[in-house]
């Protein structure tokens, strides 16, 4: 299981610019059953991914496909966890 943290850069402005190709991304990680959740870093500090069924370097090669890395809006920083316990809910996260 993967956090990504996508931290916005000082090129923060230019997020509107490419906000379809973004969404486009995150709707892509979903279909493909990578993407668990996404959403904002509080406040107003970038976005936040939790990721699984997939390797590391497949998770780097997706994020480096998100149009707000390629043109540096976000810097991205990819933390994996091996989960030990879960709730009955997220077993599925143990496997």
């Amino acid at each position: 299981m993967f956090i990504v943290f996508l931290r916005f850069s000082s090129s923060k402005a230019r997020a509107g610019q490419f906000m379809d190709g973004h969404k486009a991304w995150i709707k892509r990680g979903f279909d493909d059953g990578v993407f668990l959740v996404v959403g904002s870093l509080q406040p107003e500090a970038g976005g936040g991914i939790v990721a699984h069924n997939t390797s590391l370097a497949d998770l780097e090669k997706r994020v480096k496909d998100d149009p707000f890395v390629a043109e540096k809006i976000v810097f991205a920083e990819i933390h994996e966890i091996t989960p030990a316990k879960a709730d009955a809910r997220l077993e599925f996260l143990l496997s």
